[in-house]
């Protein structure tokens, strides 16, 4: 598998991850030889080390940043911590979303007893109505949301929208079950549909201004032209 470089400078290296792929393997991890990391995806690419500066879900396809040296991870997760990078995902919600909200839930850190607070601006894009029957309606409706996390907890955008009862087609743990065998049934689709679309920033070393974009998967795509949906 050969990754879409999105930008590399000599500090750091900005990819596409696909979908279903995590970003390094745990110690205790059990799959270890069975599938490749991004790291070792990376790796086998470039025959050389990267250091992920912020983290994605294996279930989320998108931007993601990689450090060259290890010594140049901190200044680009400052960017993060101090919420000094604008963050954007699109997603494929159940129902039809309202056109703004302000999600601020707290959300389990990962001690999973500590609370924390959190924050989630979510604005409708579009949306659409289905003649296909998903129990126990008649019809099935679907939106295309943009999500916009102040925070970065662990699963925060999947699970805001369980929050508010917009849960993300192909979420396997916060998601609809009924609504998912629907979308794997009728379109192919099991993949989550969380796409990390955006970073923007200030480079941290060259103070250039940085909007990173990582184009939409094909299974996207592919849903978008049925829908008659775009971004």
């Amino acid at each position: 598998m050969t990754l879409d470089i999105l930008f590399e400078d000599e500090y750091i290296i900005c990819v596409s991850k696909p979908n279903n792929v995590v970003v390094h393997h745990a110690h205790h991890s059990r799959n270890v030889s069975d599938e490749d990391s991004l790291l070792q995806l990376l790796f086998n690419q470039f025959g050389k080390k990267f250091y992920p500066i912020h983290r994605l879900d294996r279930k989320t396809s998108g931007i993601i940043l990689l450090a060259k040296e290890t010594s140049f991870v901190s200044k680009f997760q400052e960017l993060f911590t101090n919420n000094e990078i604008q963050k954007t995902y699109y997603g494929i919600v159940r129902g039809h979303a309202p056109e703004r909200k302000i999600i601020d839930s707290p959300v389990k850190g990962r001690d999973a007893n500590v609370h924390k607070e959190a924050e989630t601006l979510l604005e409708l894009v579009d949306k659409i109505t289905l003649d296909i029957p998903v129990k126990p309606y008649d019809t099935s409706r679907y939106s295309l949301v943009k999500l916009s996390p102040k925070t970065g907890r662990l699963h925060q955008l999947r699970i805001h929208m369980n929050k508010i009862s917009h849960p993300l087609i192909g979420d396997p743990k916060y998601g609809d079950k009924n609504h998912n065998t629907m979308f794997i049934e009728n379109f192919n689709c099991e993949n989550l549909f969380l796409h990390a679309y955006s970073l923007t920033f200030k480079h941290p070393i060259s103070n250039k201004e940085m909007i990173l974009k990582a184009k939409l998967p094909n299974d996207w795509n592919i849903l978008f032209e049925k829908f008659n949906w775009n971004i």
